[in-house]
């Protein structure tokens, strides 16, 4: 393991903590860490029923995508994960897999399908299913199961969950929704940018526009960027987004019927974000614009 990524939380299979805390978890992603999540199942009992084959797999993935919700609660989202079928390739269908695990051990998928197969228009609660070949897989809520997109919650008995968090980010600049300014400054945002520094944002509240219901759950979205870009004169910086997947907020955090979706941000430090985001039942693109309070990061 790089001595820059450090095991914070520990969880055995029944999802009770055996070592570290929930605390420091969220103490680093508010911070801005990057969040990776190790678990083990075995090969018989996750990936093929119908094989003999006991031998225990070990993973590790890379959650681009981090929540913070009620400044309290953490999740990560798979952004740019295909479906693997083990050992040898994909599986069936092209679509995105954008699992997402919770703090608690709470785990979600949602699965864009990409292959324009026809698919039902019906949402709304689906059957939840026994799974009775995967006695470790807990499904506890399924949704439009036969649209483009469905998605589920669930808890897979992994032999553990390890939190991994790098903390090589560095607050730089916060603003509101306006871009007031609330601590920092652009210039040392810029200053880390032209000496090749990796950005990473905080959006509060960016899935706000599926929370109707809730009455505002308190979030903040983590993004890394792409493409960054600095206009001299008018000292506004602005940053293209990795993919982002949005979800209605909630404790613990999933997916709902209608309740998610996928795309792009252009955010800037004036609050303006652009938004090109793509209806995961339809897969067509829909521009909007908004303005957020955000907290920028560079890499140290």
């Amino acid at each position: 393991m790089s001595e820059q990524w450090q095991c914070v939380l520990t969880l055995d299979s029944s999802r009770q903590v055996t070592s570290g805390n929930a605390d420091e978890l969220v103490s680093a992603i508010r911070d801005g860490a990057d969040l990776r999540v190790g678990t083990a199942f075995r090969h018989n009992e996750h990936i093929d029923p119908s094989s003999s084959n006991p031998e225990l797999i070990r993973e590790v993935m890379d959650f681009r995508i981090t929540y913070l919700v009620q400044d309290r609660f953490v999740a990560g989202i798979e952004n740019l994960r295909m479906p693997v079928q083990l050992p040898d390739g994909f599986g069936p269908r092209e679509s995105m897999s954008f699992f997402l695990y919770n703090q608690d051990g709470h785990q979600a998928i949602a699965r864009p399908f990409l292959d324009g197969q026809p698919a039902g228009e019906e949402m709304g609660p689906s059957p939840v299913n026994e799974w009775p070949e995967f006695p470790k897989y807990h499904e506890l809520t399924n949704f439009d199961a036969n649209t483009n997109a469905p998605s589920s919650t669930f808890v897979y008995d992994f032999e553990y969950f390890r939190y991994f968090v790098r903390r090589n980010w560095r607050k730089v600049l916060s603003h509101d929704e306006s871009g007031q300014v609330v601590s920092g400054n652009v210039e040392e945002l810029v200053s880390a940018f032209e000496q090749g520094a990796e950005v990473k944002v905080g959006i509060r509240g960016l899935c706000s526009d599926f929370d109707v219901d809730e009455g505002g759950i308190e979030h903040e979205v983590f993004i890394h960027a792409g493409a960054c870009y600095y206009y001299t004169e008018q000292a506004l910086f602005i940053a293209s987004l990795n993919p982002v997947v949005r979800t209605c907020p909630s404790i613990p955090l999933g997916y709902q019927s209608q309740g998610w979706d996928f795309g792009w941000l252009m955010p800037r430090t004036d609050g303006h974000v652009a938004r090109w985001l793509c209806d995961p039942y339809t897969l067509k693109f829909h521009r909007s614009e908004k303005r957020y309070a955000i907290r920028w990061f560079v890499s140290e």
